[in-house]
């Protein structure tokens, strides 16, 4: 994931690809979403993935040089973990190690925490841009995936060392479990999906992914093997796990950086720089719908999402709109007004 303003060129390349994309002619609604709280964490000005932990009912919010920790039930602020001057990107949760990982991404590094105290435990050695952090419960490793540097570092929680480096053939953005041995990677410059065996630790497939431009968000339905990408030329594509095959394809809003799937309402969302929340419906066996589009807020292009009750949770700022750039001039259009960085709450307002 890139914070905020990097590579803004891919958000808009080959954006007539989107015009040939059919929209279903009704939109079947089945849950609507209102903003029900804000809560706002103040400096610094830059956030990037937040991760919704069920156990605990924490969610993490990777945030600037820091990393918040909020009780996702009422808002409050529970701790920080401060001092990663390269950035806090990614979130992953180990509750059999009572370890937490975040990345200091500018520096190269990993940080394993405590879950209780929220203490730094050990520092370990990634590689340049540091950023999305997946936990697979098969191979029960944690996944870095080292953007620019196009690799993915591969940790094991029990001694918090490195076991291997995967090389991803490109720069890459996020990823997402199969919890069946493969882990599922956005290779965001070649507009593919690189497939990672977790036994192995090598990539083992790489799909091109048709019109689809800078992958950024990815989520699965394990129970239909379907994947769900999300790209910056404002389309979502629904794809085959097993063999990387594109089913279906759908207009979403601009500047998307976060995925998800809700298995209980059966809804894939994408969240979007342009403070729109694209919903899709999962309908049937190979059968999807685009459902609604929900007004956030500008600059919500991260998410997280509680399964149970429905709740997703969104990250952004307040903005200064400079009226005299275009729109969808994202870098010159709005300007974070300062020390207001917060957390949107969407309730289901019917189901």
């Amino acid at each position: 994931m890139r914070l905020f303003v990097k590579q803004w060129s891919a958000v808009f390349v080959a954006v007539s690809a989107l015009f040939l994309l059919s929209r279903p002619a009704t939109a079947k609604v089945t849950a609507g979403y209102v903003v029900t709280k804000t809560v706002y964490l103040g400096t610094p000005d830059k956030w990037d993935y937040l991760h919704f932990d069920a156990a605990s009912n924490r969610l993490y919010v990777a945030h600037g040089s820091r990393l918040d920790v909020i009780n996702a039930g009422n808002g409050k602020i529970i701790g920080t973990l401060d001092d990663m001057p390269g950035g806090s990107h990614g979130i992953a949760i180990v509750a059999s190690e009572g370890k937490g990982y975040t990345d200091d991404g500018n520096n190269a590094n990993v940080i394993a925490f405590d879950l209780k105290t929220l203490k730094p435990l050990k520092t370990i050695k990634a590689l340049p841009d540091a950023d999305g952090i997946i936990f697979d419960k098969k191979s029960g490793h944690i996944f870095v995936i080292d953007g620019d540097s196009a690799k993915v570092t591969v940790i094991d929680p029990a001694t918090d060392k490195v076991v291997a480096t995967v090389d991803g053939g490109g720069a890459l953005e996020f990823g997402v479990s199969g919890e069946n041995g493969k882990l599922y990677v956005d290779g965001a410059e070649k507009n593919e999906i690189v497939r990672i065996d977790t036994s192995t630790n090598k990539a083992d497939a790489h799909w091109p992914l048709q019109d689809c431009v800078s992958p950024h968000g990815i989520a699965i339905d394990r129970a239909a093997e379907h994947l769900f990408v999300s790209c910056r030329n404002a389309r979502l594509d629904v794809v085959n796990e097993k063999n990387g095959k594109n089913i279906a394809s759908f207009p979403i809003g601009r500047g998307t950086d976060a995925a998800g799937f809700d298995p209980v309402r059966h809804l894939i969302f994408s969240s979007n720089f342009d403070g729109t929340l694209s919903v899709i419906s999962e309908d049937g066996k190979d059968k999807y719908s685009l459902q609604q589009t929900v007004k956030t807020a500008i600059g919500a292009r991260t998410m997280a999402l509680d399964m149970k009750t429905g709740r997703i949770y969104l990250a952004t700022a307040d903005y200064i709109v400079n009226k005299s750039a275009k729109p969808s001039d994202f870098k010159h259009r709005y300007k974070i007004k300062k020390g207001s960085a917060k957390i949107l709450f969407l309730d289901v307002k019917n189901q």
